[in-house]
């Protein structure tokens, strides 16, 4: 509907207007969303690509893994492994010879990590495992918290595993500083 103004200008009325503004608006948010509808395909499509990436970068690594161990015939420095045995508990044991070569090399790397902690990717190459594998660092950081539970480790940061504090005794001794 137009309406002629007092210079003889014929102008939209202002429900024309409003109409007009609110048939714009919801042509955009149709044409948004179906936008959206295109970036959601597109987004899923992408996460499954990333996936079978992931997956095939992890086999790449592991038969990389398996094509390297037979040829390597180079004798460990470390001990052989023996039968398994439990860790004992801190309080029980005189000192880290009486872990198994595995948890003595995992002790050896924390006390070289120090206060930054040893972590369970680090702890998996310690071992000499793969540590792209998942499952091998889940390994190494069950063989970790092991070792909190025994007492020769402690978690005090999440994923972090270091030496406990020296523990002080009742005259004092391993106390810094001293009277003075």
């Amino acid at each position: 509907m137009l309406i002629e103004s007092a210079w003889g200008w014929r102008m939209p009325s202002m429900r024309a207007v409003l109409e007009a503004r609110q048939k714009s608006a919801a042509r955009r948010v149709e044409e948004l969303e179906a936008e959206l509808e295109r970036v959601r395909a597109a987004l899923a499509d992408a996460e499954e690509v990333l996936r079978r990436r992931v997956i095939g970068l992890e086999q790449y690594l592991e038969a990389l893994a398996e094509e390297e161990a037979p040829a390597a015939t180079v004798v460990s420095p470390r001990k052989p492994v023996g039968p398994r045995r439990a860790v004992p508990h801190r309080y029980d044991a005189a000192g880290v010879e009486v872990l198994s070569v595995d948890y003595q090399a995992l002790m050896a790397a924390a006390l070289e990590a120090g206060s930054d902690g040893l972590g369970a990717r680090r702890a998996a190459v310690v071992l000499g495992w793969d540590s792209a594998s998942v499952s091998r660092v889940e390994g190494a950081r069950a063989r970790l918290k092991r070792l909190v539970e025994r007492g020769w480790l402690v978690e005090e940061k999440p994923g972090r595993f270091m030496l406990p504090a020296p523990q002080q005794d009742a005259a004092g001794i391993g106390r810094s500083g001293g009277d003075s």
